[in-house]
């Protein structure tokens, strides 16, 4: 199996995206940006490029401030964060940014109820079509 490296997937120019996509793009190949992703790895975490796509064209946008991704059900969707928060209990936060001087989630997949007493630990369980309730 090959591995696919930043070299070896990323385009030179990335055409057709906005100037602030471009930039997340490019800094893939900075040594700085590759020694970040090196010492996220030591905890499991990666980097990402926040972003939506434009319901009629479909083209790369920025992801807004006060909206996250959120998957359910094998589906993504763009909700308001505000929204989310309301049922932050059947989220768990995926993606994170440093917005406003503090870390933000940016991506949530929502869980599937569990069952059982509330004092024992359970196995987090993502909400999938088949388990939809």
């Amino acid at each position: 199996m090959t591995n696919m490296t930043t070299a070896s997937v990323s385009r030179s120019t990335p055409y057709g995206l906005p100037p602030a996509l471009k930039t997340a793009q490019a800094a893939m190949q900075l040594p700085e940006v590759q020694d970040m992703l090196r010492r996220l790895s030591e905890f499991r975490l990666g980097i990402f490029m926040p972003h939506q796509h434009d319901d009629g064209t479909g083209e790369f946008q920025p992801l807004p401030d006060d909206v996250m991704q959120v998957e359910s059900g094998r589906t993504v969707s763009f909700e308001r964060q505000d929204e989310i928060a309301q049922r932050a209990a059947s989220f768990l936060p995926v993606a994170w940014l440093w917005r406003a001087g503090a870390p933000n989630v940016a991506a949530v997949c929502e869980m599937a109820d569990q069952e059982g007493p509330e004092d024992e630990e359970h196995p987090v369980k993502h909400k999938h079509p088949e388990n939809i309730r």
